[in-house]
């Protein structure tokens, strides 16, 4: 039996399509609903779904008037404000291209982007960096465009570019990902297969509005139910967000790993009385912090796995909860499977994570980049560089990157199953594993692990003997203040290494 899922085709994305009025295509049957609203402890800012079309086609209109012609870049430099979805969704709206970018990049990441992509207009916060090569527009000007009389929205091929965003970067230079229009429409997987949303619910998202996750997750599959979405303020504590929480009735929260464990360890968590469930994205959830999450609140948590060229196609949901460490199951419409070089390998085998390239989230490709894109493909699939197995019931197990992947003895090693079995120890709030090389020909499997204070190696030791096979058994644990992560919060195994104490000796 292959590690193959296939539920049959998804329905075809119409033609004409556009994006934006796909997302918004709820507005006008109900006006005065709150759409979005950006919240802290004491303020509230809110835009009906009437107030969010009206800003959106103004704004799109002016960018028109301005003498910016459909198929243009537009680099967005914005903050975590609700000027960043409205740009957004205004420039796709009348056919322009957005580029949604971090605030936290600097000057020279910035201008790297600016030689590479050649934006016709950058819309800049003057809180954040910019860089040369391109016009800007600041906020005022920008905000004033909302007063212009609507605009149509730009119909066309739902296979035209819709929008640019980079990779994290974890794995190498980041990368500019061009996705069609289509993609949204391939989201609607997600709404029964990860989320259980509904027009009813109030679904919170603790990140950035510029970071993929909030605006997919939190922003643009709300508003295409017609649910209404909550964004905490900028600067928001995370031991605040259980607050927010309850007070606004959330129905359903989103965010990274991360933030679930800082507001685990920093807070106990209010009575939550109108939350079903929890959303994980990002990376792969800690055992630890779902045990902790269903004990503090009562409610489940399910996670999903993507990547910034396919967005999320593997989660578990309330329909379908994952089984054990698993992430849980191909969405319903997806064709996924787990693949060597000769194809889809047998059930219970590791191997790559790979979608089919008919897949209509899946990306155009990398800009500029013609042979990188092929490179990613093998035959009909599109392979994301992440080891998985597949058990028979179709459940899929993250085994980390392709190239964390360690050796031991001859045996493939993935950091993130021993991630997961240390990860509960007592003393350690967070761990990443890596294989460092301790002298010339010798490389062992080292954990490097954050906590109030370093632990007692033996302990350690004895810890995940009874948990892992001896080969899966790191030699060395190193205690750090912080592990490398990346902008998004994810983990960078590939810097563990250099954290190596050089005169340590190994007994």
């Amino acid at each position: 039996m292959q590690s193959l899922s296939d539920s049959g085709p998804f329905a075809p994305c119409p033609t004409p399509f556009n994006m934006a009025a796909h997302v918004l295509s709820q507005a006008d049957a109900q006006k005065s609903k709150i759409a979005v609203s950006v919240v802290s402890s004491d303020r509230v800012t809110s835009l009906t779904y009437d107030e969010l079309k009206a800003a959106v086609l103004g704004t799109g209109a002016g960018l028109l008037q301005m003498g910016l012609q459909p198929g243009e870049r537009i680099l967005l430099r914005l903050g975590n404000t609700l000027d960043f979805p409205i740009a957004y969704l205004a420039a796709i709206a009348v056919g322009l291209v957005p580029v949604p970018t971090s605030a936290a990049l600097t000057e020279p990441e910035v201008a790297r982007i600016v030689a590479e992509l050649r934006p016709r207009l950058v819309l800049r916060d003057p809180s954040v960096s910019s860089a040369a090569g391109a016009p800007e527009m600041g906020m005022n000007t920008f905000r004033s465009l909302r007063k212009t009389p609507p605009a149509k929205w730009h119909m066309g091929d739902p296979n035209r570019v819709g929008y640019i965003v980079y990779t994290s970067g974890t794995s190498g230079n980041p990368r500019a990902v061009a996705h069609a229009h289509r993609a949204i429409w391939a989201r609607q997987m997600m709404m029964d297969g990860w989320y259980g949303l509904g027009r009813d619910d109030t679904l919170m998202h603790a990140g950035a509005f510029n970071w993929t996750y909030t605006l997919g997750t939190g922003l643009m599959d709300p508003w295409t139910m017609g649910a209404t979405a909550l964004i905490p303020e900028a600067g928001t504590r995370t031991d605040a967000i259980g607050a927010l929480l309850a007070i606004h009735e959330a129905t359903i929260f989103a965010a990274a790993p991360g933030v679930y464990r800082q507001m685990l360890t920093r807070k106990a968590l209010p009575d939550l009385p109108t939350l079903r469930h929890g959303l994980s994205a990002g990376e792969k959830m800690p055992a630890h912090i779902l045990r902790m999450w269903k004990e503090a609140t009562g409610k489940p948590l399910f996670e999903a796995y993507g990547m910034s060229e396919c967005s999320t196609f593997i989660s578990s949901s309330p329909a379908i909860p994952a089984d054990a460490s698993a992430l849980g199951c191909a969405q319903r419409g997806r064709k996924v499977a787990i693949v060597d070089t000769e194809g889809p390998v047998p059930v219970g085998n590791s191997g790559t994570i790979a979608i089919h390239r008919s897949d209509p989230g899946l990306m155009l490709g990398y800009v500029d980049h013609p042979n990188e894109t092929a490179e990613r493909f093998q035959g009909n699939w599109f392979l994301t560089g992440d080891m998985g197995s597949m058990a028979a019931d179709g459940q899929i197990t993250y085994l980390g990157r392709d190239d964390d992947m360690m050796n031991a003895g001859g045996y493939r090693v993935s950091p993130v199953e021993v991630e997961m079995a240390l990860s509960s120890a007592p003393g350690i709030t967070a761990c990443g594993v890596a294989e460092v090389e301790v002298k010339t020909g010798t490389r062992i499997i080292v954990a490097f692990y954050t906590g109030p204070a370093p632990l007692d190696e033996a302990g350690l030791h004895a810890y995940v003997e009874p948990r892992l096979a001896r080969y899966k058994q790191p030699r060395a644990f190193v205690h750090l203040p912080v592990l490398p992560l990346g902008a998004n919060g994810k983990l960078i195994r590939r810097r563990l290494h250099q954290f190596w104490p050089r005169t340590r000796m190994l007994h």
